[in-house]
């Protein structure tokens, strides 16, 4: 059976479940907006709480609240956090047994859950969309869903077939894919106060990033971005070398060593992990003091997206890159 929290307010949630006493900016209105049934387009910040704002709805509405993420790889980590603070979530994807999926299918059908998340693949899929109809919806959220346009329409296909509409202008784009109703559209103020900016030309790039971390950050959580594998590898077996817990990131390691990797940087503290852009989205890891850019970010929409995983907890932080006038690289 569903545990009634008809009793609860979307604030008395936030506090009870999420230890936070006040909304940010547009979380409040976007919880009402879809409690009462109707579409949202919410384009905020990283680390401005978005998800928030489904996981409350999802959790006050009836039935099972579908979430849709292509972050495979964060599921479990995401699920797992959810639960230690008393919410019922649940994972289905490709990492689980055939036991385990048939579990969660069926608290899913019991409404002994919340929150499902599910691939994009997963979606799509002839048994999922039988689910689905032997359960009540209590709403979708299409997580990440700037992946339809900034990552370019081959990164996760299954978006795309979610609906069949388009248009060229990313808002546009991804409001038409996604087939929403005259969606209320909450924009929030991309200005990030507590980082600090810097770009320096590259003279000696390893030996003015080293300087950089000695005088400011020397035991610090951080992100290091290459545009590389191997310049991955390199520098993080370079920091290593030089005293410092760092570890690499990218699409051409195992899954295992990958998974490995993020649960150690989220974990541990003055972990730095060095990655292609593979790594990063979804991240929920506050202390993150630095981001540095050791080559150039493909378009200023990536570089904002990477540099806003820094300070996620209101702190001072940097985003530090060096760059060439001979190009990239």
């Amino acid at each position: 059976m569903r545990r009634s929290l008809k009793q609860h307010s979307p604030r008395s949630i936030l506090q009870d479940y999420f230890g936070y006493t006040t909304f940010r900016e547009h979380q409040e209105a976007i919880i009402h907006h879809l409690l009462s049934g109707r579409d949202a387009f919410a384009l905020m910040p990283t680390g401005s709480g978005k998800s928030l704002c489904y996981q409350i709805p999802a959790m006050l509405r009836p039935g099972v609240g579908i979430v849709i993420s292509p972050l495979i790889a964060l599921m479990q980590d995401q699920v797992d956090a959810l639960r230690q603070m008393g919410i019922r979530a649940d994972f289905l994807n490709s990492s689980l047994s055939p036991e385990s999926a048939h579990a969660v299918i069926q608290r899913v059908i019991a409404e002994e859950t919340d929150l499902l998340y599910v691939a994009p693949e997963r979606l799509m899929t002839t048994g999922f969309q039988c689910l689905l109809n032997q359960i009540r919806v209590a709403m979708f959220a299409i997580d990440e869903a700037h992946c339809v346009s900034q990552w370019g329409h081959d990164f996760r296909p299954e978006y795309l077939q979610i609906t069949a509409t388009a248009d060229d202008i990313v808002r546009k784009e991804i409001v038409g894919r996604l087939a929403l109703r005259t969606p209320g559209q909450f924009i929030s103020s991309f200005d990030q106060p507590n980082i600090c900016y810097r770009v320096q030309l590259r003279q000696n790039g390893k030996q003015q990033f080293i300087h950089f971390l000695q005088s400011e950050h020397h035991r610090d959580s951080g992100i290091v971005y290459c545009r590389t594998r191997k310049k991955v590898d390199a520098t993080a077996a370079w920091l290593a070398e030089n005293g410092y817990p760092a570890i690499p990131y990218h699409a051409g390691m195992d899954s295992a060593s990958r998974r490995r990797h993020q649960r150690r940087f989220l974990q541990e503290e003055g972990v730095i992990v060095v990655a292609t852009i593979a790594f990063g989205m979804g991240i929920d890891k506050p202390d993150v003091r630095f981001v540095a850019h050791l080559d150039m970010p493909k378009n200023m929409e990536m570089y904002y997206q990477e540099t806003g995983r820094a300070g996620r907890d209101g702190q001072p932080a940097d985003a530090w890159m060096t760059y060439s006038l001979a190009g990239c690289g």
